[in-house]
């Protein structure tokens, strides 16, 4: 059983109105008690494949999946193919492998394109009802013929033309006689509605363009007004979920099923997840790509689930996420420190600690012997008694962080320092005798030495105590690797937000991706596997990625460990 289903199989074991609600799952229990749909939940999933799932999509799986499982129903996987000129069967892989990632296994596998000939026929049932006709006007007469917010829509010239003409043009539209835009099919509604999508809206367009299953079959393509209803009614879709932005269209969707007289689904909008310094656009994030302003779409600097994987995120966080910020009907916006809360949550409890030098200075303890080296022993987590602990080298000449030492120490500041006692994790107290400096005067080595007597890093026997704890590696044993650090890849709450002339880009951190070509790892991260994750003590969460090779690990941060000393020192 996989975490998200136990999850589930708990939920449903909780008395209902013990379990956290929200106002679409009060819509489901309202439906099972009067028995709309004969008891029955059955909802779906239905991505256009143009592009890799994000963190957005997350929380429209976590609702469409966790739903139904906890009402015993059934969640479908739909791709919604009607647009062959941006759909990729790259993209449908990806789909189906990030759900999978996040811990869903859907129950029919769809495409909307399975229905092209359904979506035919009911078209033309619709215009020998007279409620479709073809239309030869371009896509920039139907714009301005369809009025303003506060001016109704003009008729097009050929909204009358009778059924027999309507049915022979859309069936040598079917059969590819007209070129690309040059007619569409559209509903016959009310061009005087306060409502934009009841303004004749295009059922079919004409496009010359190969698909990604069907091939050069079809010229003509079904509009998603068109095709989304009718596809959640031929799967018996009882609770239909969309985003806010599809609220208006919901009487337009309502409208075909109730024409077409078929399987009444029900469209339920809630709001969309909107996150501070992130973009969750797919449009937006394909020029990204295409632009080569990253590395692709899982970049790790990327907010899709391809790319949250490869820096580290687990599944399980996402879901807490999700399961948190809940579902409304009001628009706002999440703190991205909030994704980040449950991210360091749930690797706490699972990452192995290690220990990693990333900016490395070098460390001589005078006092040690030379060629000796001795096995500490370290926890591997502390949250986590089963893990264990590991040994850890430990010898005469050691790398610490470059932050760790200070020649003049400011304020505050009680790690390594000329004089000083501090303790290495899992090794003795050391105290700073001495330092060399390169021409330019910068340190570049510190010695030490050591009492024995703390082995381990306990108390020694006269019961004096240090203010701080570095980590540490040895030199002779320590593992060279690259570690990439990730910040924020916009440097702007609202990426979105932009001077007049810029877009989004112009907000794009320059410094979102920093490599360290030269860092410093315990020996027994040299053949970590790519995709574990590991906390790098005092440092942050760090995942193996899979550039990496073996003996030439490559490690992505995933989230930084909060930092006292970094917040004192960014306010001064």
């Amino acid at each position: 059983m996989s975490a998200s289903n136990a999850h589930t199989e708990a939920a449903a074991n909780m008395p209902a109105e013990s379990r956290p609600s929200n106002f679409v799952r009060d819509i489901i229990l309202d439906d099972l008690k009067t028995n709309k749909y004969g008891g029955r939940v059955q909802t779906r999933f239905p991505p256009e494949p143009n592009g890799h799932l994000h963190i957005g999509h997350a929380k429209a799986i976590c609702l469409d999946f966790g739903l139904a499982a906890e009402f015993g129903g059934h969640t479908n996987l739909r791709f919604d193919d009607t647009n062959p000129e941006k759909e990729e069967t790259e993209y449908v892989d990806s789909i189906m492998e990030d759900l999978k990632w996040l811990g869903f296994q859907w129950d029919g596998l769809f495409y909307a394109s399975d229905y092209f000939d359904q979506l035919y026929a009911w078209a033309v049932q619709l215009i020998k009802a007279g409620k479709a006709y073809v239309d030869d006007l371009s896509a920039d007469e139907i714009r301005q013929y369809r009025g303003t917010l506060t001016e109704p829509g003009k008729d097009s010239p050929f909204r009358n033309r009778s059924v027999g003409e309507n049915l022979a043009l859309f069936e040598r539209m079917r059969a590819g006689e007209f070129p690309d835009g040059s007619r569409t099919l559209r509903a016959k509604i009310d061009m005087a509605s306060p409502n934009f999508n009841f303004r004749d809206p295009v059922m079919y367009r004409i496009l010359h363009a190969d698909h990604h299953r069907t091939g050069s079959k079809w010229p003509i393509y079904p509009m998603y007004d068109f095709a989304h209803g009718q596809s959640d009614s031929l799967e018996r879709v009882t609770h239909s979920m969309c985003t806010l932005e599809f609220e208006d269209h919901r009487p337009l969707y309502n409208w075909f099923i109730k024409e077409l007289g078929i399987f009444p689904s029900q469209q339920i909008e809630f709001d969309r997840l909107n996150l501070t310094y992130t973009i969750l656009s797919k449009r937006k994030l394909l020029q990204l790509v295409r632009e080569n302003r990253v590395s692709g779409w899982d970049d790790p600097r990327m907010p899709t689930l391809s790319g949250i994987r490869r820096r580290g995120y687990t599944p399980e966080a996402v879901r807490n996420f999700c399961h948190a910020i809940g579902v409304s009907k009001t628009t706002g916006s999440i703190e991205l420190a909030m994704l980040e809360h449950f991210v360091r949550e749930d690797l706490n409890k699972r990452a192995v600690r290690s220990m990693a030098v990333l900016h490395p200075l070098k460390v001589v303890i005078d006092n040690y012997p030379e060629n000796q080296t001795e096995e500490m022993d370290a926890v591997n987590n502390p949250e986590d008694p089963s893990a264990g602990t590991r040994k850890v080298p430990f010898s005469r000449v050691l790398y610490i962080e470059q932050d760790d030492f200070r020649e003049v120490p400011p304020p505050k500041y009680f790690r390594l320092s000329p004089g000083r006692e501090v303790r290495l994790r899992y090794g003795y107290f050391m105290t700073c005798t001495s330092v060399v400096k390169n021409d330019q005067g910068e340190v570049v080595e510190v010695h030490c030495t050591y009492d024995p007597e703390t082995r381990g890093g306990n108390s020694p026997p006269d019961g004096r105590k240090v203010k701080s704890t570095i980590h540490w590696v040895s030199a002779e044993h320590a593992v060279s690797a690259e570690v990439r650090i990730y910040e924020n890849l916009f440097n702007r709450e609202d990426p979105n937000q932009t001077a007049e002339g810029e877009d989004f880009t112009a907000n794009l951190n320059p410094n979102s991706l920093e490599v360290l070509a030269d860092a410093r790892l315990e020996p027994s991260l040299g053949n970590a596997a790519p995709g574990s994750r590991y906390q790098f003590e005092r440092l942050g969460y760090f995942s193996v990625d899979p550039d990496s090779a073996p003996g030439k690990p490559v490690f992505n941060r995933t989230v930084a460990l909060k930092d006292t000393w970094a917040r004192i020192e960014k306010r001064k």
